[in-house]
Formats: C-alpha cells, sequence, structure tokens
C-alpha cells in the first residue's frame, strides 16, 4: 500500500500543471511519432531479432563477457568487473587519484546514476559536470532524472531559462536556440579542461570489444575523445554477440524512443585512442571499460525476470503508460523510472525503494505492446507485488477485505445485505452518485453502480432455455460483477448461445476469479479463490466455460495455473479449465456469429477496447465484427479505443487521483465520435465509463455487447413459470 508521504508526492504531480502539460504533449506527439518512424519498418521482426540476440547473449553471458574483454583489450582498453555498484566507484575514484584527476566530464550514464557516482566523486573534491543537454540542466536544479532518456522532459523551457540564470549570474531568455548555444559554449570548455571523461553506452559488442553509443549531442564523442582518461560504466545486459547484432537495437531504439528514424549520433568506440595534451604531447589514452553486475546477474537467474536483459532502454514503457504521463518520474521511479524502472529499482537498488513505484502500474499492457524487446512488464511488476506481499503482508483493512472475498458465502451473504442497505444512498436508482464522509472521494468524479436487487445465479434460475439442435454444453462463469451488478449481462450471454446450439449451466459454487487477490499482491487469498472456481466449474464435464469479464477469462486461462503449478492433481484441473475458457465475444465470433437482426432503429456506437481482452487476449476485431454484421449499427471509431479508461479493478479505489484524469481522457474520447452509446465487453470498465459519464454527460449510454445483442434483438430469455 502506498505510504502517505507517496501519496503527496501524488498530489503535488498532479497539482503541477507544467509537468502534466509537458508529460501530456510529449505523450500525445510520441504515438504518432513513433508510428512514423517505424513506417515501411517490420516492428515484429524487429522485436524478435531483438529478443533472440539478447536472449543467446545473456544465456551465453560469461562467455560473451570473456570475448568481450580479450578483444578490448586486445585493442588497448583496460577492463574490469565490477560485482557491486561500490565495487565500479571504487575503481574509478581510484583510478582518478593515480591519474590526479581533478576535473570530469559525463556523457549520460544511467548506470552511474544508479550507483550515485557523482557524489563519491564530488565527496572527493571533483568537478565533475555533466554533458547531456538534458542531464546538465537537471544537474544544474540540483534533482534527478526524471526519464530515461529525456532527462528534463518535466522541465519548461522557462524554467531552464531561470536555471541558467541563476547557475551563470546572467539573464538567460526562454528560447529554445538561445539556450542550447548558451549550453553549447559553457560545456565546451569542460571538455577542452577535463582530466577523464566517462560514458554510458547503449552496446556492447562482444565479437570487436566494441562499444556503442547513441546520442543527439555529440557530447558522448567529445567525452569519448577529448580527455586523455576515459572509462566506459557499461552494465553487463548491455553485450550482444556479434557486430551484425547491433543493427537490430540500433533500428529500433530511436524509433521506440523518441520516434526518430536514426539519432543524429551513432559513435563507435573500440579501443585505445591517441591522447592531445595541453604541452603538445600525444600519446594513447588510458582507456578502461568497467563491466558492471550490481544485481543484474541474480535478476537474470531469477526466472520471473529473465527476460529484462532484453530491455534496450528506450524507455518507450513510460511514453505510453497513462499513469507516467500523470506525475513524471520523480513520483513513478526511483532512479530508473516507469515500469522497467521499479523492475530494474527492485534488484539493482533495493525492494524498499520499489515498494511504492510499484503501486503505480495500471496492469493495462500498452507498455508491452510498444516493447521492441518483448517484455511483459506488467506481468513483472505483479510478480514483485505479490513477493512484497507474501514478505510483508498487506495492511490489515486490505487483507480483511481479501479475506472475505475468498469466502464466498460470506462475500455472497454481504452482497445481498448491500442490495437493501445501498437504499438511503441510492434513493430508488440504479447509481449511488454520493457517499458520505471519507467515502465522498469515491463518487466525486463518477457515481457508483447499485448492487442488482435479484443477482444472476437467482435469475438464472428462472430462466427456460430454448435450444434447437443442441450441440453442446457451457457453463457459464459470471465473475462478481456480472452475478451481483449487472444481470442482464448474464441474460444476453444465455440467449445468444442457446441460439447457436448450447445449452449453458450456472455451477452455484463459483464465486470471485481472485483478481482482487492477485493485483493487490495476496497470492494466498487469490490461490483459495482459483481452488474454489477449479471445483465448481467442473471443466471436464462442459464443452466450454464462458465468462463476459477479460479478467476473469485471465484469471481463467492463465492465472490459476501459475497459482496452483505445485499441486499436480490441481494443475491437471487448471489446465483443462483454461483450454476450455472462452471469452464470450470471442466465443460467439468463432461459432459463426448470429444470424442478422437488429430492431431496425439506427443506433450510432463506439468501441472502448478493455485492457485485458484486447492485450492479453489479442480480441479486438470479432466484438467489433458482432456489432457491426448482427445488429447493424454505425460503428465510429474513437480516438485512443484502447488506452486504459483508468479503472483496474482495485486501482480505482487505491488511486481515485490518477483514475479520475485517465477516465476523463476516454469519456473525452467518447464524446468527440457523438455516438449515441458506448460498447464495452469488460464489466469493469462499463462501470468506470458509465459511472463517469453519469457524471459528465448521461445521454451517452454505456452496454456491455451481450446486453446490447438482448436488447437490440428483442429476443428477452423465457422465465419460468412460478
Amino acid at each position: 500500500m502506498a505510504d502517505k508521504q507517496f501519496k503527496k508526492k501524488i498530489g503535488d504531480a498532479l497539482g503541477n500543471n507544467v509537468l502534466r502539460g509537458a508529460l501530456g504533449r510529449f505523450g500525445d506527439a510520441y504515438t504518432t511519432a513513433r508510428e512514423n518512424a517505424y513506417e515501411g519498418y517490420d516492428f515484429k521482426e524487429i522485436s524478435e531479432n531483438i529478443e533472440r540476440v539478447k536472449s543467446n547473449a545473456a544465456s551465453h553471458l560469461d562467455e560473451m563477457l570473456d570475448q568481450f574483454e580479450r578483444a578490448a583489450t586486445a585493442r588497448g582498453a583496460k577492463v574490469y568487473r565490477a560485482t557491486t555498484g561500490e565495487d565500479a566507484k571504487q575503481y574509478i575514484l581510484e583510478l582518478a587519484k593515480s591519474q590526479s584527476v581533478k576535473r570530469v566530464v559525463k556523457s549520460k550514464s544511467m548506470a552511474s546514476e544508479e550507483i550515485l557516482l557523482n557524489k563519491t566523486l564530488l565527496a572527493e573534491g571533483m568537478d565533475v559536470q555533466e554533458t547531456d543537454l538534458g542531464e546538465w540542466i537537471v544537474q544544474l536544479a540540483g534533482q534527478h532524472p526524471s526519464h530515461m532518456v529525456l532527462p528534463a522532459i518535466h522541465m519548461t523551457k522557462e524554467e531552464v531559462a531561470d536555471t541558467f540564470t541563476n547557475h551563470l549570474n546572467r539573464l538567460n531568455e526562454p528560447e529554445i536556440s538561445e539556450l542550447v548555444k548558451t549550453a553549447r559554449v559553457e560545456l565546451r570548455k569542460k571538455f577542452l579542461e577535463a582530466d577523464m571523461g566517462i560514458s554510458g553506452a547503449n552496446i556492447a559488442v562482444a565479437e570487436t570489444g566494441t562499444l556503442i553509443m547513441m546520442t543527439n549531442e555529440g557530447n558522448a564523442r567529445l567525452t569519448a575523445t577529448l580527455p586523455p582518461v576515459h572509462v566506459y560504466l557499461v552494465g553487463i545486459e548491455k553485450i550482444v554477440p556479434k557486430f551484425e547484432d547491433a543493427g537490430y537495437i540500433i533500428q529500433a531504439l530511436p524509433k521506440s524512443a523518441t520516434g526518430q528514424k536514426i539519432t543524429s549520433y551513432v559513435s563507435m568506440v573500440t579501443g585505445q585512442t591517441p591522447a592531445y595534451y595541453s604541452d603538445g604531447m600525444v600519446k594513447d589514452k588510458e582507456f578502461h571499460i568497467i563491466l558492471m553486475d550490481n544485481g543484474r546477474r541474480k535478476m537474470y537467474e531469477d526466472e520471473k525476470f529473465k527476460k529484462t536483459f532484453q530491455c534496450i532502454r528506450c524507455a518507450s514503457c513510460l511514453n505510453v503508460c497513462p499513469a507516467f504521463q500523470l506525475v513524471g518520474g520523480h513520483v513513478y521511479g526511483h532512479i530508473y523510472t516507469g515500469g522497467i524502472g521499479t523492475i530494474l529499482t527492485n534488484f539493482l537498488n533495493s525492494e524498499k525503494d520499489a515498494q511504492n513505484p510499484q503501486n503505480l502500474c495500471l496492469q493495462c499492457g500498452k507498455c508491452s505492446e510498444v516493447c521492441p524487446g518483448k517484455l511483459d512488464i506488467p506481468e513483472m511488476i505483479l510478480e514483485i507485488r505479490n513477493r512484497m506481499g507474501d514478505k510483508q503482508g498487506l495492511p490489515f483493512t486490505q487483507k480483511f477485505a481479501l479475506d472475505v472475498v475468498s469466502n464466498r458465502r460470506l462475500f455472497h451473504s454481504l452482497l445481498r445485505t448491500a442490495s437493501i442497505a445501498q437504499k438511503p444512498f441510492s434513493k430508488g436508482q440504479p447509481v449511488i452518485r454520493h457517499l458520505p464522509m471519507f467515502l465522498s472521494g469515491l463518487t466525486e468524479k463518477k457515481s457508483l453502480p447499485t448492487v442488482a436487487k435479484v443477482p444472476f445465479r437467482d435469475v438464472f434460475k428462472t430462466i427456460k432455455q430454448d435450444v434447437k439442435k443442441r450441440k453442446g454444453t457451457i457453463a457459464l462463469y459470471a465473475g462478481c460483477l456480472i452475478d451481483f451488478v449487472y444481470p442482464k449481462i448474464g441474460e444476453g450471454m444465455i440467449v445468444a448461445l442457446n441460439e447457436k446450439g448450447y445449452e449453458v449451466v450456472f455451477p452455484d459454487g463459483q464465486s470471485c476469479c481472485g483478481a482482487p487477490a492477485t493485483y493487490m499482491g495476496d497470492r494466498k487469498n487469490a490461490r483459495k479463490c482459483a481452488i474454489m472456481n477449479i471445483k465448481a466449474l467442473e471443466a471436464e464435464k462442459v464443452d466450454y466455460v464462458v465468462t463476459a469479464c477479460p479478467t476473469c477469462t485471465h484469471a481463467l486461462i492463465d492465472s490459476f495455473k501459475e497459482l496452483l503449478q505445485d499441486d499436480p492433481a490441481l494443475m491437471a484441473r487448471a489446465e483443462e479449465l483454461s483450454r476450455k475458457s472462452r471469452d464470450f465475444s470471442k466465443l460467439l465470433f468463432d461459432l459463426g456469429g448470429l444470424k442478422t437482426g437488429g430492431d431496425g432503429e439506427p443506433l450510432k456506437v463506439t468501441y472502448h477496447d478493455s485492457c485485458h481482452l484486447k492485450r492479453k487476449r489479442g480480441v479486438s476485431a470479432e466484438p467489433r465484427k458482432l456489432l457491426s454484421d448482427t445488429l447493424g449499427v454505425q460503428l465510429i471509431e474513437m480516438n485512443e479505443s484502447d488506452r486504459c479508461c483508468g479503472f483496474a479493478g482495485s486501482y480505482s479505489i487505491k488511486f481515485p487521483e490518477l483514475s479520475g484524469p485517465i477516465m476523463e481522457r476516454k469519456l473525452g474520447n467518447i464524446e468527440a465520435t457523438g455516438a449515441d452509446a458506448v460498447v464495452v465487453d469488460c464489466p469493469g470498465c462499463l462501470m468506470q465509463i458509465s459511472g463517469g459519464l453519469d457524471k459528465r454527460n448521461p445521454g451517452i449510454k454505456v452496454i456491455h455487447t451481450a446486453e446490447l445483442l438482448l436488447e437490440k434483438r428483442k429476443t428477452a430469455p423465457k422465465k419460468n413459470k412460478k
């Protein structure tokens, strides 16, 4: 759970309109720039090549490092392998002292930020100067980078001008071209005076001992060539086997990082170069390469985190993250920022440093969609969250709530009680628009749906199914929201599946899929829910298990297997359930859809892609085809249809201050279409979007695909006579 100080940092960031404006503008521009940069390139093929090259290097790491060291040493480099950050700092410090170094220039190196190298050198009386423009700006401002590629993205030109004015004691106008000129003049002197240069590298080639840097300012070349002593500080994950392998990263990194086809400079250094001294002497440069571990091997040797070695540090995961775009890296991060930064922080710094940032992940999966290294960042963050939960436990309130949810009888009894207790708040309406006192924040930006008077499990018993040409049996898994909030969705599912020749059964023993426990880091209760539902659904007795909630689909197909892999008997049943589980829209599409026919009344709809359905299950075109082909509605695509709506389960309760702005952006995109209704395939998204529109624009209807099928075809399920 996020602490109070962290919550304050979030509030401060959200109240900083300059920060939000800068991050928002970049995020909007980035998407288009990235698409343009990749035009004519096969992103999937490039990603697969990066995965192949980097995973091969990682699986032969010692062999690759040995080969690199031999090649670099043969070309005059001194190679040192640092086990820890302290080892690396001590090596650099001793080298600096032996060479009487007084002035140091650095080209961008997140590895040096990782180990707080500047602090160590400054403490020894050395002048340490960052030369990357963004790094120099934040250094002068007394800050640290807020982004791995764009360190000063959080600052405006006015703030930069003020920083320069204060540092240089002369007025600097907020003109970008003039500020760049000022930086060039000031930094050029530092290059010429420097005794030592320190650089990072994007790629280290084992075959040749070559280090490759990609920059837009040329500072890396000056740092590498002018000072008589030069040190490269390189994480061991940067290694690739052959020179030709580097080409895939060179292709992907600028496109993914900043939306450029290529950076202004691609610098390759292989071995010593001559150094020119002020007294006219020319001799070979003192050239050192530090290959740093500092927790990287531990990260790779952990099966859940092996793929982190495929990261090329492009920061595309930050650029598309809804949470990062709201609060920036000084909140969502420690030294490394954003989603990948949370994972790196956990291993390269400490679990404590990762504790607060990991909470900010929405689990929307957008980062994985754009990652050229093919990392599943949300799953890794979720693993960190669960390990923290295993080790530290959850706060009492959260643990109590999850204990209740995993107890089916108690949970369902409380929900039935809530359907009566809510009446003073709902005032006869199907929504709750205001809650009192400390709960008021939950209804500030949106209304909440009421608990259904009659849950779906009771409605189901009254439905008379009409199945002609019976093909089989399907178990309907409702999950919490369809069962107790949106029973009409379940009714629509039954009518559609009956039409396809399937009798629907509803196992009474089913309950919550355990997603709340999973996403809050309570693996014990998630496992209890998995066992309860596997036993209840008895997948081996039906043809399919269908649900109209993508989060539940993900649980049935993926999560249950992971939770029960230590129990062979339960694992076999989990695998059977996984094989037979389907999302409703996907199953209906695969079964051939329904006969064309609606009520003939025109309806303009737009469609919102839920995160789990599109990115976990790859389902996007199918529900659209059902809507247009079966019902004949006019489908109008909204901008950013697959951008998270901000619900994210318990996230909207833990962080309503972040969930709200994310939702508002979605509502704006919906309104811009001019649609009469927005269709969703996720009950959670339905709750979030309908609640927001109820406050903002109640004229737009929000409806689940299954319920719209029921409504537009006017085929209500027949009820048994009492």
